[in-house]
């Protein structure tokens, strides 16, 4: 009897008969090939049987007994990611020359107007789970900052200064995270990384979404496939949180050069003109 595994849930097995065992290398042989024959027949049979293909804001997403197919690093999807990283270093080291003269304003009336530091460093979870420090100018009084991110930002949260609000509804303070960029830790485009243990409607992510960390597959971005359509506001609603990570993985599925220079152009015109700053 052979047994093949498909997934944790799914095994097929094959009954092989054998009345005699051959002498013959070539007879050997062809029987193998027979029975991988079958086995890969059933396995393609099995795997067609338990496709789901669901679409997320126009990006279709691929899933296997409720599960999301990852996708395989070929050599097409090797040369992207190349390129993918020279686009990010190329963008990210021209917008912080051509922006200084509006992160060197931003950071003098965050150090005039309320006492504290200019910027607000957090550990976020990137690529293969792996904890960094993000940047961002800080929007909140020195005093009401929550370095844990446990207590998250609601909307006319008294903790954010008046000058705060300006920041997150222009994005303004999300810029520092071209250094991150730069740095390797944070790509232009790629979901958003959250907080090690971030909450979701009062729960952990992983326990309303399985599959949260295949998120964590590609290195986390500025701006995503999910802050494009709509899912940068909080909403606190476990169907709107987990179709934010639908989102994101139907990104990493689909992940492209055009596609990113779509999500960049979007988030500019969106964004930086009319955030909503949650």
């Amino acid at each position: 009897m052979v047994k093949v595994k498909i997934s944790d849930n799914l095994i097929i097995s094959e009954l092989i008969e054998i009345t005699h065992i051959p002498h013959d290398i070539s007879t050997i042989s062809k029987e193998l090939n027979k029975v991988a024959s079958t086995v890969d027949t059933r396995i393609n049979k099995i795997n067609t049987e338990n496709l789901v293909t669901t679409t997320h804001s126009g990006l279709e997403c691929t899933w296997v007994n409720d599960f999301p197919i990852m996708p395989d690093l070929e050599s097409s999807r090797k040369i992207y990611l190349f390129t993918k990283r020279a686009m990010d270093i190329i963008i990210s080291g021209l917008a912080l020359i051509i922006l200084s003269p509006i992160l060197l304003f931003t950071a003098l009336i965050i150090k005039l107007t309320d006492n504290g530091s200019i910027l607000f460093v957090q550990k976020r979870v990137g690529y293969n789970n792996k904890q960094f420090d993000i940047y961002k100018f800080r929007t909140m009084h020195h005093h009401r900052c929550d370095r844990s991110g446990v207590e998250q930002t609601k909307i006319d949260d008294c903790r954010v200064s008046q000058f705060g609000k300006f920041l997150r509804k222009t994005s303004i303070d999300e810029l520092p995270q071209l250094f991150n960029i730069l740095k390797g830790e944070m790509s232009l485009i790629g979901p958003r990384p959250l907080v090690k243990g971030e909450l979701a409607s009062g729960r952990a992510y992983k326990e309303i979404v399985p599959y949260y960390d295949l998120r964590h597959s590609i290195v986390p971005g500025l701006t995503g496939w999910s802050q494009i359509n709509g899912f940068r506001t909080r909403v606190y609603q476990k169907k709107w949180e987990i179709e934010k990570i639908e989102h994101d993985i139907a990104y990493i599925q689909n992940m492209s050069l055009w596609l990113d220079i779509k999500i960049l152009f979007l988030t500019v015109k969106n964004e930086f003109f009319t955030g909503s700053g949650h």
